[in-house]
């Protein structure tokens, strides 16, 4: 009840003032810093700036849109990265369960987290995810994190193939920063089981310490194998844009795509120590 409050008061602020006067108390809450916008000093700063021009940027609308975007890969020429996409609804009652594969991941194309994981169908609360995905449906999102770009977006929901890595576990999400159409580095995402870590490696796989401690993961990550090629697509997806992050898998070796995220946590990231929010932020020109 509290969240479905402040939710509403963040949107309201949003909508009295062209999503900045809500932005800006979400960036304070989360970052416990003030925002600079007229002369932005970091990469969440500059993120942000660039947040606020989303709205009316219809090429940014589409590419955030979970299934819209699977054509802008495709005019890209990268449609061999698509995952396998087994059915898109407007509504829970137009998915035949029994017709899906053991294993697969539904996804809400109008928000963030709006994921819900099948790895056994057998096991499986089919009320349960249709309860889940219609409330997702129902909701607005983007009002309340001044993420008005998703508000264009048509809600809907998608089924593509379940990825896993070779032990069954969630494979490790590469998120590769790139800025003015140029990769500058790669964010992983790892142990989303047991408590998601991230880590941030430079193109040649060195880490660089732009990571809050708590949040790191101390163990070895492995270099990819196509690591090369993964930032070749990224650089392809990224050039229509000031900045974006390009979202990849491995699936077995097999490059897959995830998402492009403009606004990564609402462009109030808590996860950069003050060096990383800093050098990244020196690297993207708005």
């Amino acid at each position: 009840m509290l969240k479905k409050i402040i939710k509403s008061m963040l949107s309201f602020f949003n909508k009295i003032s062209n999503n900045k006067l809500g932005s800006t108390i979400l960036y304070i809450v989360r970052t416990h810093q003030i925002p600079h916008y007229k002369n932005p000093r970091n990469f969440n700063d500059k993120t942000m700036n660039l947040k606020f021009s989303y709205k009316n940027n219809d090429l940014v609308v589409k590419c955030t849109d979970k299934y819209e975007v699977r054509e802008y890969i495709k005019e890209k020429g990268c449609e061999e990265i698509l995952n396998e996409l087994y059915g898109v609804y407007k509504g829970v009652n137009e998915i035949n369960f029994m017709e899906l594969p053991n294993k697969f991941a539904l996804k809400c194309t109008h928000g963030c987290a709006y994921n819900s994981i099948c790895s056994n169908k057998n096991e499986l609360d089919i009320e349960k995810t249709k309860n889940k995905l219609n409330n997702w449906l129902k909701e607005k999102y983007g009002w309340a994190t001044g993420e008005l770009h998703y508000t264009k977006i048509e809600p809907r929901i998608i089924c593509e193939k379940y990825l896993c890595d070779e032990n069954g576990k969630m494979p490790i999400d590469y998120k590769i920063y790139c800025l003015n159409g140029k990769a500058v580095g790669i964010l992983t995402c790892t142990e989303r089981e047991e408590g998601l870590k991230r880590n941030f490696y430079d193109l040649n796989w060195n880490e660089l310490l732009y990571i809050k401690d708590k949040y790191r993961n101390k163990k070895k990550i492995e270099k990819p194998k196509n690591l090369e090629e993964m930032i070749k697509y990224a650089e392809i997806l990224s050039k229509d844009f000031k900045f974006v992050r390009v979202d990849l898998y491995n699936d077995n070796g097999k490059i897959i795509f995830g998402e492009l995220t403009f606004t990564p946590a609402c462009c109030c990231n808590k996860i950069y120590n003050q060096i990383g929010n800093r050098e990244l932020g020196k690297k993207l020109e708005i």
